[in-house]
């Protein structure tokens, strides 16, 4: 056993500590102690313990149970922390065969420690700590490590607990894990391991789209996702769920270029990676060019490749993958809609407010900034350098502009009709000239744009002789002008365009 000192949450230090005053062995476990010793903070805790189901939830005040592999989740209220309002405690466990490649046949609780780390997938999960005693905001505790996890820890690598060809085959989905594990922490997956995969990759097929859709997610939300499409891919796993990716391998583009499809994709989804962005818009940087295997024709003309239309057949197709992987239908939406309007780039010489207009109605202000990531990303995967050219940013400045709720009469809690009937006043100039006086007024101050204040300050104006009224109402709307031009002048200085 290795004693080390680490910090961890009270309220985890607390749960193991009220099972072991009961007589119960616990431990931290899994991902949760491998993320402390290399120094990441854990996304979520578990326990593992000798304590049975029912002990576990005698134990605590507030619990649930809903699985069928003894998983009692502990639960904390008034936390902040979300990796804290949870905390899950399994007892100790063996498990039987894997006859579906998925889940344990069945499933039996042991008293020995040793006997549920030897189920466990890698030997980096493979740790178990006992926390002995606080120290100051930390905790000193005892590390059993019965398969060797740090020293594959210290030097990154993963492998598997035991032959990896049992594993796989015991939980074909422990092949895409092992993936993930190597991406998230930049560790490189040993040669059995790897070999293991390759020869097991036929098993993946067994496992439920749902579950592989979960786990090609947290790859693509890690901080490598190329690294771990080229590795499902080199394992042969990317043809058993999107053989479509596969299809732009060596399929050479225009001279814009410097990669194949499949390249240029990868790269394209790792600055998507790079800047943090959602995983929508890794799914549409990814898929963005999907249409062009389906698209591409040679041009005499032009002696290149065209892509007429890919954004469109890649939108459909895009749509028909994340459908087979049972994504969520909002995500489905968004993405593909991404992927069908991320060709908007024209002559920023010709572009028109209108047409911009028009691609922010088609996308949705709640998207267009997602929209502009993704064309930033796919500008970068092309091999360019510049990540914001002048083209990019005339175009953000274009979008901002039309998505700037102008200063309008239309914002008034009253309209021209209004004033007409309560003042009595017959249609023409004056009534615009009222309007714009209260523009200026709720301008200043919101807060005066109610009925009762906007009726009875109209009734006070009518009465105004006209040219007075159209003097006032002019200074009003030249005032509103004036603002309306120093907000595009701030934005278009944001993005250093004329």
């Amino acid at each position: 056993m290795t004693e080390k000192t680490f910090k961890i949450p009270p309220q985890v230090a607390e749960t193991e500590k009220t099972l072991e005053n009961k007589g119960f062995e616990a431990y931290l476990v899994g991902g949760c102690v491998r993320d402390l010793l290399i120094g990441k903070k854990p996304k979520d805790w578990d326990i593992t313990t000798s304590a049975t189901p029912e002990e576990i939830i005698a134990s605590f005040p507030k619990t649930f149970y809903e699985n069928d592999y003894g998983t009692v989740g502990v639960v904390n209220e008034n936390i902040e922390d979300d990796t804290l309002k949870v905390i899950e405690v399994t007892p100790f466990r063996l498990e039987s065969t894997y006859s579906n490649r998925r889940h344990p046949d069945s499933v039996k609780f042991s008293k020995n420690l040793e006997d549920d780390l030897k189920r466990r997938d890698f030997t980096v999960n493979a740790i178990a700590l006992k926390i002995d005693e606080s120290k100051g905001h930390s905790y000193k505790g005892h590390l059993l490590d019965f398969y060797k996890g740090q020293k594959d820890i210290e030097s990154k690598i993963v492998r598997t607990v035991g032959e990896p060809d049992e594993k796989f085959s015991e939980d074909a989905l422990r092949m895409l894990r092992g993936i993930r594990i190597s991406c998230d922490l930049g560790f490189t997956i040993n040669i059995e391991t790897s070999d293991s995969i390759k020869r097991c990759a036929k098993y993946l097929k067994e496992i439920s789209r749902e579950r592989i859709r979960d786990e090609f997610s947290k790859i693509l939300m890690t901080e490598r996702p190329k690294e771990g499409m080229q590795k499902l891919h080199e394992y042969g796993l990317l043809s058993y769920f999107l053989p479509e990716l596969e299809e732009g391998i060596g399929i050479k583009q225009n001279k814009a270029h410097a990669y194949d499809v499949w390249e240029h994709s990868l790269r394209t989804l790792q600055h998507s990676a790079k800047n943090g962005w959602l995983l929508e818009v890794r799914l549409a940087s990814l898929f963005h060019d999907i249409g062009k295997i389906q698209a591409r024709r040679w041009s005499e003309e032009k002696k290149d490749w065209t892509f007429h239309g890919h954004d469109v057949m890649g939108s459909r197709t895009t749509a028909k993958i994340l459908s087979r992987l049972m994504f969520p239908v909002k995500t489905i939406e968004k993405v593909t809609k991404l992927v069908r309007w991320h060709m908007f780039f024209s002559d920023t010489e010709q572009i028109t407010l209108s047409s911009v207009r028009r691609l922010v109605r088609n996308v949705g202000k709640e998207d267009i900034w997602d929209l502009m990531n993704v064309r930033v990303c796919d500008r970068i995967g092309t091999g360019r350098p510049k990540e914001h050219p002048y083209r990019l940013r005339k175009y953000k400045s274009m979008v901002e502009e039309v998505m700037h709720d102008p200063l309008t009469v239309g914002m008034l809690k009253i309209n021209g009709n209004r004033i007409m009937e309560i003042s009595e006043i017959e249609p023409g100039p004056k009534i615009g000239s009222i309007l714009h006086i209260l523009l200026e007024e709720i301008v200043e101050n919101p807060k005066l744009n109610t009925v009762e204040y906007l009726e009875n300050r109209a009734k006070i104006l009518a009465k105004m002789t006209d040219s007075d009224l159209e003097k006032k109402g002019s200074l009003a709307k030249a005032r509103k002008n004036s603002e309306e031009e120093k907000t595009i002048r701030k934005i278009r200085e944001k993005y250093w365009v004329e």
